[in-house]
């Protein structure tokens, strides 16, 4: 049974449907859903130290609960988010541990093999590190 799945958020047409998906799964199940946003920004740059002293996640965070709660409106009680800077496979890996999760629920976004051995790819690297079920929606 599942009791606590968690989904990789980024805004994309991918993660809305697996935040759909991962709601879905919890009502039939009596679940709840933990959405995650991760803030990966450039080490170093000015960008970072900007956003740093300027934007302390409690805004982001508040927004992103809002933009989920449109998605899935009758289910907002079931939903807990969090904005969190960091490498994405390696936040969403870290919830799993930190927060008692049992399933993970990702969206997966189809990129040209440049792309990938340029930036990687987050649901493969949370396929292959993940020691919970994980589910890739497409």
């Amino acid at each position: 049974m599942l009791h606590y799945s968690l989904v990789g958020y980024d805004g994309s047409a991918t993660s809305q449907r697996a935040v759909r998906f991962a709601v879905s799964l919890a009502q039939a199940c009596g679940g709840r859903v933990r959405v995650v946003s991760v803030l990966q920004v450039t080490e170093g740059s000015a960008d970072t130290c900007a956003l740093m002293i300027t934007d302390p996640g409690a805004m982001r965070c508040s927004k992103l609960l809002e933009e989920v709660h449109e998605l899935v409106p009758d289910a907002a009680t079931l939903i807990d988010a969090e904005v969190v800077r960091g490498s994405p496979g390696d936040v969403l890996l870290e919830q799993v541990r930190r927060h008692n999760i049992d399933h993970i629920v990702i969206g997966h976004t189809e990129r040209g093999a440049l792309a990938r051995w340029l930036l990687g790819s987050v649901s493969g690297e949370v396929l292959e590190r993940a020691h919970v079920p994980v589910t890739v929606v497409r």
